[in-house]
């Protein structure tokens, strides 16, 4: 819902416990959204953008423009994005409707090439059909201010300083009226709505040094302070849910200081190690609690809890004598806190609050290995992770005299598993590229296979492309999944049962028209599967709509976009 791909230069996938930079309980990874900043050695200016149009009436408009000179910068990009509902392979509607719209401002100064002062804003809204819930996202608000500024080469030995902190606000409406006919239930019976807010002050102080020049050191401390408000009404009319009162129901905040270093052993060997302490509170403001049965008492209302999170890892490097290639091995732990909605939206086992959710634990090893040489890449690498605390999300548990409840729980969980891929080169203008991924899960605790684990996947693609033509392939084969746990997963999704494999296969071409403009067109799902994946919402239910166990992708589906530059 807030972030848009185009107001980023680069995303990178970090995976595993594999940093300590990026804040605290990072156990499957971290995924960097990152913007680089503009430089201009005299006055000028640029503009780009995109037009994309598809099916289900799929529009997409997007404009960037910078401008500056020695020492100014500024910025602006702008989207919009909308579509109609999708159909899947079997020509079922899916409600799936959404609009959304963003825009992100900056401002810089750079007095010199080590320097830079950068104030942003970002602002954005939307709403969106929800085909596996009761309720759709009929409001979708956020703001966002950051300064930023940075320092190079103040010395020998510090290299870099960066300090940041931003503002976040984010103001989201759920109701089952707006984007939908109502279809009264035994769970919602009435029109309903429920606004919640948040609200997120953060910063990071950081800095990097050169201890000598075979030890680069990175330094620092974050903090973030965040509050969760709501209201809710379960008669409601056309925004009838704002003449309720906020009420915050929780505030979680977080102070942490971090050391990463790496070490330079040889010209082949490096010694990768990271440290991060963090301070982490909770507070629970909620008087009551809704259940099926009604509304109680909160047993844990005006309770306050903190814990001590520790992130450690260590990882070797090692470039090989007789290969263009890299190895490497590393060991991980962190300690991940349990975040708002495992905490808030659940009971545990023994009360209607699962306040007191204990903390994940998971330990993770690492191996791998890349490989280029010349038109030639290579990667595998393999994982084991075992997870004391491993926060499950189950519906349904029984919690005695015929009752249950949905509650959030701490099991000992095991995963493990690997992936290897490649790309290769050949003949000139042509590019085969292939990955295979596969993981592992298993609840020790209760002796099942875990929940929400993919399926064996694998992708192949080829393409071939010159200065002005580009046409390309790609297929993805899924396996089926067997391995399930009814009704466990986290709090993107539950388990339904098993999932049927399937293969995909898209097309793709692209024109260099001129420098100025470039032409794509493709067609995914190319032959209308119709497919779910194993990690997906459930079906609502929605007599207007495909009532399917599981939310179907889209069927054959076609698009164009236009780039332009100048």
């Amino acid at each position: 819902a807030y972030a848009f791909p185009a107001f980023f230069d680069s995303v990178t996938v970090i995976k595993g416990p594999q940093t300590v930079l990026h804040g605290p309980g990072n156990s499957g990874g971290v995924v960097l959204f990152e913007k680089d900043a503009p430089r201009f050695d005299r006055p000028g200016a640029s503009l780009d953008g995109e037009l994309t149009f598809g099916s289900s009436a799929r529009n997409d408009q997007i404009i960037r423009a910078t401008a500056g000179n020695g020492q100014f910068y500024a910025g602006a990009d702008l989207v919009r994005s909308e579509s109609d509902d999708y159909k899947d392979g079997d020509g079922n509607a899916v409600h799936s409707a959404y609009q959304r719209e963003g825009a992100r401002m900056v401002a810089g100064w750079t007095p010199d090439a080590d320097t830079r002062l950068e104030i942003s804003s970002a602002l954005s809204q939307g709403e969106a059909a929800y085909a596996h819930s009761m309720m759709d996202a009929t409001k979708l608000d956020r703001t966002n201010l950051g300064v930023r500024f940075e320092k190079k080469n103040l010395s020998t030995v510090v290299k870099r300083i960066e300090l940041q902190s931003y503002y976040n606000h984010s103001d989201h409406v759920m109701d089952n009226y707006l984007l939908r006919t109502f279809t009264p239930s035994m769970m919602m019976p009435n029109p309903a709505a429920a606004n919640v807010d948040y609200t997120l002050y953060g910063g990071r102080l950081l800095g990097e040094l050169a201890a000598n020049e075979n030890l680069q050191i990175t330094v620092g401390t974050s903090f973030q302070l965040g509050t969760h408000r709501g209201r809710s009404t379960s008669d409601a009319t056309a925004n009838s849910y704002k003449d309720f009162p906020w009420e915050t129901d929780a505030k979680i905040n977080d102070y942490g200081v971090f050391l990463e270093a790496t070490q330079k052993l040889s010209e082949e060997n490096r010694l990768v190690a990271g440290l991060r302490l963090d301070y982490w509170t909770a507070k629970d403001e909620r008087p009551t609690i809704s259940t099926m049965m009604g509304t109680s008492a909160n047993p844990t209302a005006g309770q306050d809890r903190d814990e001590a999170l520790k992130s450690v890892f260590l990882r070797y490097e090692h470039d090989l004598a007789d290969l263009p290639a890299t190895a490497y091995i590393g060991l991980g732990y962190t300690e991940r806190a349990p975040d708002y909605w495992e905490m808030f939206s659940y009971g545990s086992t023994g009360s209607i609050s699962g306040f007191h959710l204990a903390k994940e634990k998971p330990l993770q090893l690492d191996l791998g290995a890349r490989y280029q040489n010349g038109p030639l890449n290579l990667f595998a690498s393999v994982f084991a992770n075992h997870t004391s605390d491993y926060i499950l999300v189950q519906e349904g548990y029984p919690v005695g005299m015929g009752m249950t409840r949905d509650v959030t729980r701490n099991v000992d969980a095991w995963l493990w598993g690997g992936e290897i891929g490649g790309g290769f080169s050949f003949a000139e203008n042509w590019k085969l590229e292939a990955s295979l991924a596969c993981t592992r899960g298993r609840n020790s605790s209760d002796g099942t296979d875990l929940a929400q684990i993919p399926p064996l996947e694998g992708k192949i693609g080829l393409s071939y492309a010159t200065p002005v033509w580009s046409v390309g392939a790609l297929a993805r084969f899924v396996a089926a999944q067997d391995r399930y746990a009814l009704n466990q997963g986290s709090i993107i999704g539950t388990d339904l049962g098993p999932t049927g494999g399937f293969a995909v296969f898209s097309l793709h071409a692209g024109w260099n028209i001129s420098e100025q403009a470039t032409l794509f067109a493709g067609i995914d799902n190319l032959f209308d599967k119709t497919y779910a994946e194993h990690v997906s919402r459930a079906g609502s239910g929605d007599p207007a709509y495909a009532a399917s166990v599981r939310t179907n992708e889209p069927g054959r589906t076609y698009w164009t976009k236009l780039q332009f530059r100048f």
